[in-house]
């Protein structure tokens, strides 16, 4: 299945942007992980069916009520294999 790596800028830490973008991965079936950058960003790689990415790609332009995305930067990574969606550390 194809897989996505999406960098979201803004307010996207200490809004639970982890916990929501994982709540919503599982939701639409997709695997892969979420981590804060050190340059206050949220990282994402999404592996999953291209209408699933889609809709997860949405979600991350508004995140949870109190984030504030300024910008998403996507890039598609080809094929990519994850047991499961996690928050990395």
């Amino acid at each position: 299945m194809p897989a996505i790596h999406l960098v979201i800028k803004g307010k996207v830490q200490g809004v639970y942007f982890r916990a929501s973008a994982m709540k919503k991965a599982r939701i639409l079936s997709i695997t892969g992980w979420v981590k804060n950058m050190d340059d206050g960003a949220v990282e994402i790689i999404a592996n999953g069916d291209a209408e699933a990415l889609e809709q997860l790609k949405d979600w991350c332009y508004t995140g949870p009520p109190a984030s504030v995305v300024h910008e998403i930067k996507i890039t598609d990574i080809g094929e990519q294999s994850f047991s499961s969606f996690i928050i990395k550390r």
